[in-house]
């Protein structure tokens, strides 16, 4: 899978390297992204997720059945 926070939606960005001579050049802003396991309580399994550090910040705020229930709406996580 791409480099994509299955909670947040958020994903890279594309920007400039500025040199002291206003010469440019593409660079990317890239992700704080983790492999985490979670339990999930209600199916008594654990879930993978790969995450970025404010996901996580997330699932702590608001628990994880309801950040699983909101990606599933946003289409960010397919999970069976």
């Amino acid at each position: 899978m791409a480099k994509v926070c299955q909670v947040t939606g958020r994903k890279r960005m594309i920007g400039n390297n500025v040199a002291h001579s206003k010469l440019r050049t593409k660079r990317e802003f890239a992700l704080n992204l983790k492999n985490k396991r979670y339990w999930l309580e209600s199916e008594k399994r654990f879930v993978t997720l790969k995450i970025s550090c404010k996901g996580m910040r997330i699932i702590e705020k608001n628990g994880l059945e309801s950040v699983l229930a909101d990606a599933k709406k946003k289409g960010l996580i397919n999970l069976v």
